[in-house]
This record gives structure tokens, C-alpha cells and sequence, in this order.
């Protein structure tokens, strides 16, 4: 019998501490790591804010590692490649509301949280099909995201 995945790739402990994961969620890893990279280090609501404002195709995320191709987006600071990554986003934006209702019941101030980790890997891969003309079909793979997110209140 396997164990579950329940580890997370960065030991934080302590009293001040929140966390919350998402395995095998379906949307894209370069989004995905994309977002990560970008939201470390933000303040929880912050993150929350700006992700939203992506949702509405207001504010790119800049795309620093997956970038080949990637048109301009206004409004981006330091960096000129970014997407409007909308479905993975959203997932991101349900993940940090769990470690804030976590952070809650344990005792901490969610208004005070800072991401302190944040990882997004490659998941499983599934068999899928792609229907095509004629009745014929092509094989391919369905991605998925592993995502785990470590928060801390800072005064």
C-alpha cells in the first residue's frame, strides 16, 4: 500500500505557520511555476488581489522562464514577456484561500500572512486522445500540477 503525498519539499516550523497543497490539479506546470515564482514572497491578500486582477486580464504574470514567443504585456515592471495564465490562477487563488482559513483556525491573524514557500511541480501524466478528422484519433498527454504553498505571519 502506498503512502499518501503528503510531504512538503521545504521543512518550516514553528507557531507562526500555515500551509496548504494541492496534488494532480489540471492545468498547466509552466503556468503553474510561473505564478509561483512570481507570488513568493507577497503578501497573501496581495497575491490574492493581483491574481484576481489577472482573472480579469487586467495584470500579466511576467513569463521570466517560459518565454519563448511570448508577446510584450503592459504593465509589467522589470520584465517585458508575460500571459494571463486564467485557469491556473484561479486554482492558485482557492490554494491561497485554504492556507489563509488554515492559518485562521490555528490561530494566526490571515491579514498578517506572508508566502513564504511556494512550489509548483509536474504531477502525473495521463493517457488522453485527441479526436481527429476521418474517425482517427492521436495520443496524448494530460498534464498536471502538484502545488504547495507554506505561509507565516509577520508582524
Amino acid at each position: 500500500m502506498a503512502m499518501a503525498r503528503t510531504g512538503y519539499s521545504m521543512q518550516v516550523e514553528g507557531e507562526n505557520v500555515a500551509r496548504a497543497k494541492a496534488n494532480e490539479l489540471s492545468i498547466s506546470p509552466k503556468h503553474s511555476i510561473e505564478i509561483a515564482k512570481f507570488i513568493k514572497g507577497m503578501k497573501a491578500d496581495v497575491a490574492i488581489e493581483y491574481l484576481e486582477a489577472v482573472v480579469a486580464k487586467k495584470k500579466a504574470i511576467p513569463f521570466r522562464r517560459f518565454n519563448m514567443d511570448v508577446a510584450h504585456k503592459k504593465g509589467l515592471s522589470g520584465w517585458d514577456a508575460g500571459r494571463y495564465p486564467v485557469k491556473a490562477s484561479g486554482e492558485f487563488i482557492k490554494l491561497i484561500n485554504q492556507a489563509k482559513k488554515n492559518a485562521e483556525y490555528a490561530g494566526l491573524d490571515p491579514e498578517k500572512l506572508v508566502i513564504v514557500h511556494m512550489s509548483a511541480n509536474r504531477g502525473r501524466a495521463m493517457r488522453a486522445i485527441f479526436p481527429r478528422a476521418m474517425g482517427r484519433a492521436t495520443p496524448k498527454m494530460r498534464e498536471s500540477v502538484n502545488v504547495e504553498l507554506i505561509v507565516k505571519e509577520v508582524e
